[in-house]
């Protein structure tokens, strides 16, 4: 791994980047010669006319849709101040796990939030006078082109014309136990983008921020940022291909930034199949600027938030953004999720908000009695059960279940793991599973690792971490889709369930009236997850699953003052 060059940083960021909004998906179907899967993007009539999507694209995971963010405006706040939730879901082990840093580089840059491990600046945060953070977008940012070769296979015809594919030769270091081998590899390249070869042909790849590697500029810039002005022009430079912005700042400004380099596709063709490739007609050179994508500043209802939903509803009654002010060309997804439907009931039950109450709707735990879940639900108990009382007696739970994932009612156990397949589904809108196969496996699992088909909540989905002294276990509440996320978990052989990926790094930021801000945050575990030895290992542990936060130490006196050790590494 060492020694780390800084382009190897740049490497990682324009490696890992277009993976947020599915290109990995797509890379992975083109090389296993499957089909692709092509769950959203414009798409055309049968009379040829474009039309709006209705699916979103999420990939084979639906963990790839996660994230919550909300901000709150003075004018919304019952003591004048400013604030910002940061919610993301991450996996809580591996290379995209969330690390907490402050930086004071003592020439200007100022910033408390968390990163990516590999990446020289925070992705979210804040600094004395703004902050945002991320939630994940599913624009169509990727078109695939078939190409047509030539008898040697090392020509494609475009444009009437016959043009030799660029070619490569790699070697790919590949570990396989202890070594490392060279393992020698030849890529292509046409000028639509990277080549990947099948049995059914050649196809090329377009995507956002291809042949761009800005994103490392851009999140330097955002951190410096100042004002709002300064903070828009950074992100004007649009080098973060895709990922809503969520924003708000000492001055009362809040919004919401769907922000994607759109591609300036032309009209008259099929965005959401395979594209013919011999042609430069459906060939894209540009991407829409920045003023261009969804955005909602400073609303009418004193909030904006996002939970992987469509840009259109990001605040309270009133403040919709119109659809039909932007082309079905850009992709834009209209789901929405039933985070998203909470986070608008909570907040539009609430009047006034505080920080008590703001903490609150970030830990809420219900399902709206709508959508697919009350579908799902009714599918469920539709169920003929007559000649099976065990499943009778799971219908009569699901019947009685007050839709709240908090742990205290009953029922809770079995609705998480029922609900589970059909979330991952919903957000890959795909045929729902069959629900007879479902709670039957669901009901012999309980039956088999708890005796019943009611055990309490914290006692099945867990919060585990270590071994040895240094092992922790504790009760988790929350959902697939629930506010307070516990997205996704792996079975234990005593068949508890250890949550991998959910509510991660969670940060409250403050603008106090008089334009003073102050932050609190948490993360699953502790800030030194791959060091059992250390007294950070697992230390937040028993405050996260309390829904409680511990003081970011921003001031650098305060700082200072409590550190247990100063180093250069």
């Amino acid at each position: 791994l060492f020694p780390v060059t800084g382009e190897d940083v740049v490497a990682g960021f324009v490696l890992r980047s277009p993976f947020f909004f599915g290109l990995d998906s797509v890379l992975g179907s083109l090389v296993e010669d499957k089909e692709i899967g092509r769950e959203g993007g414009p798409a055309l009539d049968a009379t040829g006319k474009l039309v709006p999507r209705d699916l979103t694209p999420v990939g084979r995971d639906p963990a790839d849709n996660g994230s919550n963010a909300m901000a709150v405006a003075p004018a919304r706040s019952t003591d004048g101040a400013t604030r910002l939730v940061s919610n993301s879901h991450q996996p809580w082990t591996g290379g995209v796990a969330w690390y907490e840093l402050v930086v004071h580089s003592g020439e200007g840059w100022d910033f408390a939030g968390a990163n990516f491990p590999g990446s020289p600046y925070p992705f979210l945060g804040h600094n004395k006078y703004l902050g945002w953070t991320n939630t994940v977008n599913r624009p169509d940012l990727i078109d695939v082109y078939k190409l047509t070769l030539d008898e040697s296979g090392e020509k494609y015809r475009f444009d009437g014309a016959w043009r030799s594919l660029e070619e490569k030769r790699i070697w790919l270091k590949v570990k396989v136990g202890p070594f490392v081998l060279p393992v020698p590899r030849t890529i292509y390249r046409s000028v639509h983008g990277p080549v990947v070869k099948n049995a059914k042909g050649a196809f090329a790849i377009r995507y956002a921020g291809i042949d761009q590697a800005n994103m490392v500029t851009q999140y330097y810039r955002l951190n410096k940022a100042k004002n709002f002005d300064e903070w828009r022009a950074a992100m004007a430079a649009q080098g973060v291909p895709a990922t809503n912005f969520i924003y708000a700042d000492a001055k009362g400004n809040i919004g919401l930034f769907y922000n994607a380099m759109f591609p300036d596709r032309p009209a008259g063709f099929n965005w959401r199949g395979v594209l013919p490739g011999d042609t430069s007609a459906d060939l894209w050179t540009k991407t829409l600027p920045f003023d261009r994508v969804p955005a909602l500043v400073n609303p009418r209802s004193g909030y904006v938030m996002n939970a992987n939903n469509t840009p259109w509803v990001a605040a309270g009654p009133g403040d919709e953004l119109d659809a039909a002010a932007f082309s079905p060309l850009l992709g834009i997804e209209n789901d929405m999720t039933n985070r998203a439907v909470r986070l608008i009931e909570l907040f539009e039950a609430s009047g006034q908000v505080d920080e008590a109450r703001l903490k609150a709707i970030k830990y809420d735990t219900a399902y709206a009695r709508t959508g697919y879940a009350k579908a799902w639900i009714d599918r469920l108990l539709a169920l003929d059960t007559t000649r099976d009382p065990a499943l009778a007696q799971a219908q009569d739970l699901l019947r009685r279940w007050d839709w709240n994932l908090d742990g205290k009612g009953k029922g809770d156990a079995l609705a998480l793991m029922v609900l589970r397949p059909a979330n991952g589904r919903h957000y890959q809108r795909r045929a729902a599973p069959d629900p007879g196969t479902v709670l039957n496996e669901t009901v012999a699992h309980l039956q088999d690792h708890f005796g019943g088909l009611d055990p309490k909540l914290g006692t099945v989905l867990r919060l585990r971490h270590g071994e040895g002294a240094s092992r922790i276990d504790l009760p988790l509440d929350g959902g697939n889709d629930t506010v307070r996320a516990s997205t996704l978990w792996d079975a234990e052989p005593d068949g508890r369930l250890k949550v991998r990926h959910g509510d991660s790094f969670i940060m409250f930021m403050t603008w106090d009236a008089q334009g003073r801000v102050r932050s609190e945050s948490i993360q699953p575990f502790g800030s030194a997850t791959t060091r059992p030895e250390s007294p950070h290992y697992n230390d937040q542990a028993p405050l996260f699953v309390q829904h409680r936060l511990k003081p970011v130490l921003f001031d650098p006196a305060a700082l200072t003052a409590s550190g247990a050790r100063f180093y250069r590494p």
